[in-house]
């Protein structure tokens, strides 16, 4: 599979470095340093992945991102923040980001992040191209169908990003077993790497708001001082 990944990023330096060890993997990059221009290009082409700046000209990354996240939940985003700037970090995941690297970032963390968001988009073709090896998961109203990426509860259709059916689809194959944030960067995303537990939690959340179907009832909970879980009981 041939992959793209559009590039947006004012500062052409940082742009060209990126630019540069992309092209050590033999993949196919393209720059945009405008947010705006960027915007219209994401949602009218195919990008495997793009790696988002959040200071741009014309339209800004967190913008961007939940544009594209309401027209193309499946797209991969990984945005790139100021070192000092956690709140960004929060805020753009909790808009869709599927990660994020803190500038300055070292060019093997950033590889590693790429080929990981690579192979998620991969799996997810695969899983459309040959739909009879895969199978469908229910627990209770909840039902997760691994064939078309969809999931229901309680009969309605639930939207997610692919990251987002990713982490659920991990739980439900493992009902009311408990993991910490550190073992589902490592299962889910493909790496373990201290100070990214932004990542489990926004996504954790974003789950959270989109399955909640009861009042006061979470499908997936929080084990305190343990990690997260998916209770079969709240899927009843």
């Amino acid at each position: 599979m041939q992959h793209k990944i559009l590039i947006v990023e004012d500062e052409i330096d940082i742009a060209e470095l990126i630019r540069v060890n992309l092209s050590t993997l033999s993949l196919e990059t393209e720059h945009c340093s405008n947010g705006s221009v960027a915007q219209r290009k994401i949602l009218s082409e195919n990008y495997s992945l793009v790696i988002l700046d959040i200071m741009l000209p014309g339209k800004n990354g967190l913008d961007i991102c939940k544009a594209v996240r309401s027209k193309k939940p499946a797209q991969a985003i990984m945005m790139l923040t100021a070192k000092s700037s956690e709140t960004d970090q929060i805020v753009g995941l909790e808009l869709g980001a599927d990660d994020y690297m803190s500038k300055p970032f070292s060019i093997p963390s950033l590889l590693a992040r790429v080929r990981v968001q690579l192979r998620r988009v991969e799996l997810l073709s695969d899983k459309q191209s040959y739909p009879d090896k895969q199978k469908s998961i229910s627990i209770g109203r909840l039902s997760v169908d691994q064939i078309n990426h969809t999931v229901h509860l309680d009969k309605k259709q639930i939207d997610l990003t692919s990251l987002e059916f990713d982490l659920l689809s991990f739980f439900v194959q493992r009902p009311d077993q408990v993991f910490s944030r550190s073992n589902l960067l490592d299962k889910v995303w493909g790496y373990e790497h201290d100070g990214y537990e932004h990542t489990v939690n926004s996504n954790i959340n974003r789950l959270r708001r989109k399955l909640k179907w009861r009042d006061n009832e979470q499908i997936i909970q929080t084990v305190w001082g343990v990690g997260y879980k998916l209770s079969t009981r709240s899927c009843l």
